[in-house]
């Protein structure tokens, strides 16, 4: 089966309530589509990359999805030590490269699949048809079982969004009834309101404290290819073993030359570093014009630096 680009939301900070909508938990995970032909299951990303072999706990499709053929979308998520969804763990997960080490890791960080649409179900396209007739169908076929679950669909978003909230998790997805899946598409059908911004971006240096890196520099490219520094970073989800694990990556890529075209603030004893790395940063807010406030590491991610745009703030 040829990959598709998947129905993307729009971010939004208001929370329809009309009575055509329904609302699902944002869950902090990897969005993960699944192909099936009746013969072979094969699981994409939403860049169309491969991740079949990253995920074995999901490709005995028969075992939870009673299709000749399919493709379902979802998303992998993986649990912290309190229960509630991580990007730090699943990332543990998806940025695996030697595939030896995946079934170790299985035990380790354990994955579930929260399955929220189906596009394509027994040699006929499905993304047409109306979201409430997508769900029904979903129900038929899932089977749900240790590591694959449907995603709950509510009728309150003001509740399930204060839910959310209090348990800090990401945030919540308000979804059209009548809306059907746009291949490659985005519109106001689907929007995701988030208790937290966040944004993927370069590192373009460090800082060290006692020899051990303690903060990040952090960017974003123009339109012209020209890194912006837009804030640094020294707190989040990484251990004292992390920091010392980036301080050792990092020492290859330390050169001479500030990469970023703006000077930032934080410029004394940074060492610059070639942009190659990316990671994924929550924050509060970003000021027009200045630098992220409160920014949180959340995970180091697999991301081209070149994909890390600046928007139109």
């Amino acid at each position: 089966m040829k990959p598709i680009i998947p129905f993307e939301p729009i971010s939004s900070t208001k929370i329809p309530n009309e009575k055509e909508w329904i609302y699902q938990i944002k869950w902090d995970g990897v969005r993960i589509l699944t192909y099936f032909d009746g013969k072979e299951i094969n699981l994409r990303n939403r860049k169309q990359n491969e991740r079949t072999h990253h995920f074995p706990e999901l490709i005995d499709l028969p075992s939870y999805c009673n299709a000749k053929s399919v493709i379902l979308d979802g998303e992998v998520i993986a649990l912290n030590k309190h229960g509630h969804p991580s990007f730090r763990e699943v990332m543990r997960r998806d940025a695996i490269r030697r595939m030896d080490r995946v079934q170790h890791m299985i035990n380790e960080v354990p994955v579930y699949y929260m399955v929220f649409d189906i596009v394509y179900l027994n040699g006929k396209w499905v993304n047409l048809l109306p979201l409430t007739e997508r769900i029904e169908i979903l129900a038929s076929i899932i089977k749900p079982n240790n590591h694959v679950q449907l995603t709950t669909s509510h009728d309150d978003g003001n509740t399930l969004f204060d839910v959310t909230k209090e348990k800090g998790m990401e945030g919540i997805l308000a979804k059209k009834l009548t809306s059907s899946y746009k291949l490659g598409g985005k519109d106001e059908a689907w929007l995701k309101i988030k208790n937290f911004q966040d944004v993927i971006a370069v590192i373009g240096g460090v800082t060290y404290r006692n020899g051990i890196v303690n903060a990040v520099l952090l960017g974003l490219y123009d339109q012209d290819g020209h890194l912006h520094y837009i804030g640094h970073a020294g707190t989040g989800k990484l251990s004292v073993s992390d920091w010392r694990t980036i301080t050792d990556f990092v020492e290859p890529l330390i050169m001479e030359t500030r990469p970023f075209i703006n000077e930032p603030e934080r410029r004394k004893n940074t060492k610059w570093l070639q942009p190659k790395l990316t990671v994924k940063i929550q924050f509060i807010e970003w000021p027009k014009g200045g630098s992220i406030r409160q920014p949180s590491i959340q995970a180091f991610v697999n991301v081209p630096p070149e994909e890390c745009r600046l928007t139109n703030k």
